[in-house]
């Protein structure tokens, strides 16, 4: 009886935060109602204008982005074009892959996902094996790496899957959560809460490359598939 009792009582209470809820949107709607009502024939006009500006602008500013690469995921052949690449955007990921590194693929997958999906940001891939001067700059040390180019300035990483929960299964929205939380993309959901539970346990302490210099050409693999 007392859980029957309990139940019944829960039962009210969302059922009184629901109603109060609608009420709250209806009270909005009817806000929102009741001020196009008082608009004069200018005011609708100037409105409407107001509107179909920022939709041109949108569609100047996809274009624009489109023209610059940005849409799709490309490798790049060189150092030299990297530079070219970020000074033309003003936001960039780019992933320092190698062939024998199985991890690589899986961002690979990713990431052409997401450069559809963020045409605000160009997605950009480049062989570690063409670009030792870069790396050595960048301090790559660890493949694969992403790196988050702002302004045309390196201004995070994301090295391995550590900051992904340290697992080859992350799903695209895990990655592109992580790229939000460094604003190099437009996130859409809440940062403060990570896509999958288990990436709780980490934090938004995220991590970086150490300052340290580069000996020699080799680099460090995140997996054993070499």
């Amino acid at each position: 009886m007392e859980a029957d009792a309990s139940v019944d009582m829960f039962s009210k209470v969302l059922e009184n935060q629901l109603l109060q809820t609608t009420k709250r949107v209806e009270e909005h709607l009817d806000s929102e109602i009741q001020k196009l009502d008082q608009m004069d024939e200018d005011e609708l006009e100037r409105l409407k204008e107001k509107r179909l500006e920022a939709l041109r602008k949108a569609q100047q500013q996809k274009q624009e982005w489109l023209s610059k690469g940005h849409g799709e995921y490309r490798e790049i052949p060189s150092e030299r074009d990297f530079f070219q690449e970020v000074k033309e955007s003003k936001k960039v990921v780019c992933h320092f892959y190698r062939d024998s590194t199985f991890r690589c693929k899986i961002l690979d997958r990713h990431l052409a996902i997401l450069s559809k999906k963020h045409l605000e940001t160009k997605f950009l891939k480049l062989n570690v094996e063409k670009a030792p001067f870069l790396c050595e700059r960048l301090r790559i040390k660890v493949i694969p790496t992403l790196a988050l180019v702002k302004d045309g300035k390196t201004q995070d990483y994301v090295v391995g899957f550590t900051d992904l929960g340290n697992t080859d299964d992350f799903t695209t929205e895990t990655l592109e959560w992580r790229l939000g939380c460094s604003d190099i993309l437009n996130y859409s959901g809440n940062l403060m809460e990570p896509p999958f539970q288990s990436q709780k346990k980490f934090g938004t302490n995220f991590t970086k490359l150490e300052k340290k210099t580069i000996r020699g050409k080799k680099y460090d693999s995140d997996s054993d598939d070499d």
